[in-house]
């Protein structure tokens, strides 16, 4: 075997191998797929509305560049050109976020299954340019004819579908919580009160309107309800949001490094009182007015726009 030859083979091996780490790169977003819509309404991009839709487009471009680059498809002339323009736009994203927010965070690349800093996801990027390089230079990539142009085809309809298939967007989003009617109870602060054992809450946290968020340090989905707070919060520091946290004491570092929620007041509560007020479904999010409690909103379904309607009844 030729030395092109050899140099042929080995891009086709290294094509396959970047698509499945695009395709496994997309699945990992899938679920949960809430910090991925975050990001495009931290960066000012769709908002809420919209944001859901963005993170499956993008998810979709993932699978469908993931299934042309396994299938050697069209390298040379769009495949590989696509493939360097959306890890380029990656990557500007990831320092973006480096000047924006340091270092120390997930860049949510591979969602919450590995993490990475947004610096060894930047080198990860580079690295899969030079491998799209040396793929340009030795491999045209397959044509196939016409079998060629419906497999591309199909390769885009079914990788944009996909993302909507296994996490489709809920249409109701926040109506069916933040205006459906319920049952007024009081949230029982003096519980707050006499059972935090660090920063025990203010008096005013009885008085006016506040979100209280019941959050477990350990629990994946109460990050992903904190990041979304967060957020909110940055967007309209006028609402004010108040965290009772639960768990060991250690992890709140790694829980400040992932939500970067230092600035929204909390208490830390022990189990038996916090699942006490709580329950065991967490996060567990509370509209509180003068202590009583009126919505129960479910993380997803916590919304700007609902949340400034309801201060302003």
């Amino acid at each position: 075997m030729d030395k092109q030859r050899i140099l042929k083979v080995i891009s086709i091996i290294l094509s396959v191998l970047m698509g499945l780490l695009f395709i496994y790169s997309g699945y990992t977003k899938l679920d949960p797929i809430e910090p991925f819509e975050y990001t495009f309404v931290d960066l000012g991009i769709g908002g809420w509305a919209l944001a859901p839709y963005i993170a499956r487009f993008m998810i979709g471009l993932e699978f469908f560049l993931g299934l042309m680059l396994i299938s050697n498809l069209y390298l040379k002339k769009y495949t590989i050109k696509l493939t360097v323009a959306t890890l380029l736009m990656f990557t500007a994203y990831l320092g973006f976020m480096i000047l924006n927010e340091g270092n120390n965070s997930n860049c949510g690349c591979f969602g919450n299954a590995i993490a990475m800093t947004p610096f060894q996801a930047i080198v990860k990027n580079i690295i899969m340019l030079v491998v799209c390089f040396f793929i340009y230079k030795f491999h045209e990539g397959f044509t196939l004819g016409k079998l060629g142009s419906t497999l591309s085809f199909t390769f885009l309809v079914s990788a944009l579908a996909m993302p909507h298939i296994l996490n489709y967007v809920d249409l109701d989003y926040s109506e069916a919580y933040l205006n459906k009617p319920e049952n007024n109870f009081k949230l029982e602060l003096d519980t707050l009160y006499i059972n935090a054992y660090e920063k025990i809450p203010p008096k005013t946290l009885s008085q006016g309107k506040h979100v209280v968020a019941f959050l477990s340090l350990s629990c994946q989905h109460c990050r992903i309800a904190a990041k979304k707070i967060r957020l909110i919060h940055e967007k309209n520091p006028g609402i004010s949001f108040y965290f009772v946290l639960n768990g060991e004491k250690e992890k709140m570092k790694w829980f400040y490094l992932d939500t970067k929620t230092e600035n929204i007041p909390y208490t830390m509560l022990r189990a038996r009182p916090f699942v006490y007020l709580a329950g065991i479904n967490l996060p567990t999010i509370f509209l509180v007015n003068n202590a009583t409690v009126e919505h129960w909103v479910n993380y997803m379904e916590l919304d700007q726009n609902q949340l400034e309607k309801w201060l302003n009844e």
